[in-house]
């Protein structure tokens, strides 16, 4: 079902823009360096995510990363449901997970979106948002993959917000799910290969 635009162009534009430079901050970069743990895009697997921040063995570090990216999602979700309508936060949510992914504050290389996902999924519609998180905790405790759980959970997202009373949110999920896939490309080949490593190794 595709939600009906009730805001005005200039509404959405300026909604869009806020979510995007929100969504920009890499706090997994921030985390790293408040910790004493160096640049992260030189460590593991280069990634500014939490994931990779666990690799160095901060699992604080990691925590605050996660919390914090899945953060800047739900808030630019929720700003723009107060002070506009539900298109905007849907556009809001797309916005700071672009802003996660393609960060203008790292010349458009950033991370591959997972916490921001579920933070904006969670806004959106709790209900859909916690069958998302128990998905990938689920998948991840027994796989030991986050990528893998990461994949299932986005694959899974459309069905949960059709299941769980918002059908408006599908085609959003949809749209965030293919693009996790991309962003998950390298991991989907060492995961085919058995070289993708798992949750908590140090590199």
């Amino acid at each position: 079902m595709i939600p009906v635009v009730e805001s005005g162009a200039g509404a959405l534009a300026l909604v869009a823009l806020g979510a995007y430079l929100l969504g920009s901050v890499p706090f997994g970069i921030v985390m790293a360096r408040v910790f004493g743990l160096g640049d992260l895009r030189q460590i593991g697997s280069g990634n500014i995510g939490a994931t990779n921040v666990l690799r160095t063995g901060n699992k604080l570090a990691a925590f605050l990363t996660l919390v914090l990216d899945a953060g800047k999602g739900g808030i630019a979700v929720l700003i723009a449901r107060a002070l506009f309508e539900e298109d905007a936060a849907q556009v809001a949510g797309l916005a700071a997970f672009f802003g996660h992914c393609f960060p203008v504050f790292l010349g458009f290389r950033g991370g591959k979106g997972v916490a921001t996902f579920l933070g904006t999924l969670l806004a959106l519609s709790w209900p859909a948002g916690i069958a998302a998180c128990l998905t990938w905790l689920l998948v991840a405790a027994i796989t030991r993959y986050s990528s893998l759980a990461a994949l299932v959970a986005a694959v899974l997202s459309p069905v949960w917000a059709y299941l769980l009373g918002r059908p408006e949110a599908t085609v959003l999920c949809v749209l965030l799910a293919a693009l996790i896939l991309l962003r998950h490309h390298e991991n989907i080949a060492r995961l085919r290969s058995g070289t993708e490593p798992r949750i908590g190794r140090k590199t």
